[in-house]
């Protein structure tokens, strides 16, 4: 049975997809099923700074509590710096796929990193491109992946946290479903 299943939410703002982090958490969802990436917005002039170290991730600036948070729940971090775009903070399984996208050259046709990474867990270049443009756009990004059932009860969580897009997107038997 493929995990490569996901639901993939919008939100606007890091408050409203922090919410929705914690009410996964909250209803027992998997945390290391779970990935989310968005800009880090620096308007202020103090030094900001990120590292991984094993488990713990520190770090700060304007919305450093939010990501230093953010990382306790999720598998993986990571910061890229995406030419035109600026710092992506990127937590979760997706760090990984990103990286495979890239070691892979997968990132083609005008696409972002982060783009290549959707598109080799099988997600639609169209949908992809949707999500790429909403992190170019400020947004923040979350996805929940697994089984059909994992994410079938993460879309359920996640419709109560009312994003601005809600996608769940199936691999079983190469079919792929967009609600």
């Amino acid at each position: 049975m493929s995990e490569n299943n996901s639901v993939v939410a919008i939100y606007a703002s890091h408050t409203t997809a922090e919410a929705a982090v914690k009410e996964l958490q909250r209803s027992g969802f998997d945390m290391k099923k779970l990935s989310i990436v968005g800009r880090d917005y620096q308007t202020d002039e103090q030094v900001v700074g990120y590292y991984n170290t094993g488990d713990r991730m520190k770090a700060w600036g304007k919305t450093g509590a939010f990501w230093g948070g953010l990382w306790g729940f999720l598998f993986g971090s990571a910061l890229f710096w995406v030419p035109g775009v600026g710092p992506l903070f990127v937590g979760g399984p997706l760090v990984s796929w990103i990286v495979g996208a890239l070691e892979g050259a997968v990132v083609v046709g005008g696409l972002s990193a982060v783009a290549g990474g959707l598109c080799s867990i099988g997600i639609p270049k169209d949908s992809v491109i949707q999500y790429d443009t909403a992190i170019k756009n400020g947004k923040f990004v979350l996805i929940a992946h697994g089984t059909i059932e994992d994410t079938n009860r993460a879309k359920k969580i996640l419709d109560r946290t009312k994003p601005e897009v809600l996608n769940q997107h199936l691999l079983e038997e190469t079919s792929q479903v967009t609600y």
